[in-house]
């Protein structure tokens, strides 16, 4: 029989993290500090909206781009929270941030386009550059520099096959914000070069001290950006899959019409979730996300400190819900760290080098559980360093 696969899809490696939860899964007692998922609960209000909308019958498909209302609480909510400027008419709801991405891509990118990824980064992006015919190519972002991505690395990593940048701040696995400033710096040189950024900003309601700033926002920069957003992070509705992006008109083109052949619409019951989502919080001044970004504060410097206690250096995470430490001086790369880890103290990390070649000497904590689970987890990992000088 002939061999049917698509030789793309043979050379891809299943995503580090589900590898590793696999296993996880098979450890009984375990505390897993690996999702990345908030353990917060959607909200009542949400799901009740929800609830209500099957309620009354509404189980249809939407249209292609979303429900009106949706798209235009989406503007509003860029508008009022981010300053971004965005008709309804240019945002599509999609099906979480991922088909965003996807969609961004398919429709840019073709074979022999280079697209930059800054490394460590979140383990689909490549995968997905090459799904679409790409070639990724990783920026090393070193902890010395907060792992910001500098202009003179950029500008280094740059050929004229170069196409489009990923950027992802506030960043997953290393939890590192860009500032306003450090954008521009890196604007310019994208502009010089002609590349479009696909930033994936999923975690802009997660930062702590300092207010996200968005690259889309910058002189020059709206009309070269797909800006990607969602509901799962901030609002605690990861498993209702609902993502939103905003694009260039030529590009939100071509992404809606791959949108209306590979997917057709979003769930139209999380829809009615996310449109409560973003009422309630124009009404509250989105107080739900507010405390749920100070208990995620108060935990992760309790991370910071435990990290500290037990001997482990680790650059301090300015958004999102992960620490990057480095496990460099305890004689095991991220890799063995975590399966040992695991296997005698029934802890579960991420090992670093899942988000790419360069966080090979790191693993990724997700600070998004309980305290109590966070305080046993430490407790184990001081045994298990202990045991291992």
């Amino acid at each position: 029989m002939r061999d049917f696969v698509n030789k793309k899809t043979k050379l891809i490696q299943p995503s580090g993290i589900r590898k590793f939860f696999d296993i996880v899964r098979e450890t009984e007692g375990a505390i897993s500090l690996g999702v990345g998922e908030p353990d917060f609960v959607t909200p009542w209000k949400v799901r009740q909206a929800a609830i209500l909308s099957l309620q009354r019958g509404y189980t249809q498909y939407t249209g292609n781009r979303g429900l009106p209302q949706l798209l235009s609480l989406v503007s509003r909510y860029l508008s009022e929270r981010f300053s971004l400027d965005y008709d309804p008419a240019h945002i599509l709801i999609t099906v979480g941030g991922s088909e965003a991405i996807d969609l961004a891509l398919r429709a840019c990118v073709e074979a022999g386009d280079e697209v930059l990824i800054p490394d460590p980064a979140y383990v689909s992006y490549s995968p997905l550059v090459s799904l679409a015919d790409g070639t990724p190519v990783h920026v090393e972002c070193y902890e010395k520099d907060d792992f910001v991505l500098k202009p003179e690395q950029l500008e280094k990593a740059i050929t004229p096959k170069s196409k489009a940048i990923i950027l992802t701040y506030p960043n997953n696995p290393t939890g590192a914000i860009m500032t306003k400033e450090q954008l521009e710096a890196i604007a310019r040189v994208i502009i010089k070069h002609d590349l479009l950024v696909i930033s994936d900003e999923i975690y802009a309601e997660l930062t702590y001290g300092r207010k996200h700033a968005s690259i889309a926002s910058l002189p020059g920069m709206k009309e070269r950006t797909v800006y990607i957003g969602g509901f799962s992070k901030a609002f605690a509705m990861t498993g209702w899959r609902l993502g939103f992006a905003c694009a260039p008109a030529e590009i939100d083109e071509g992404m809606f019409k791959i949108h209306q052949y590979g997917m057709l619409c979003a769930p139209i019951t999380s829809q009615y979730g996310a449109i409560e989502a973003l009422k309630d919080g124009f009404l509250d001044g989105f107080a739900t996300v507010e405390e749920m970004r100070d208990s995620y504060d108060k935990r992760r410097k309790f991370v910071l400190h435990s990290l500290q206690s037990i001997g482990l250096s680790c650059f301090e995470p300015k958004g999102a819900f992960y620490a990057f430490p480095s496990v460099r001086g305890t004689g095991f790369d991220g890799e063995s760290f975590a399966e040992n880890l695991l296997k005698t103290e029934k802890v579960a990390v991420v090992p670093g080098n899942a988000f790419g070649q360069f966080g090979e000497n790191n693993v990724r904590i997700s600070y998004a559980t309980s305290m109590n689970a966070l305080s046993t987890a430490f407790d184990r990992m001081a045994s298990f360093l202990s045991k291992n000088q």
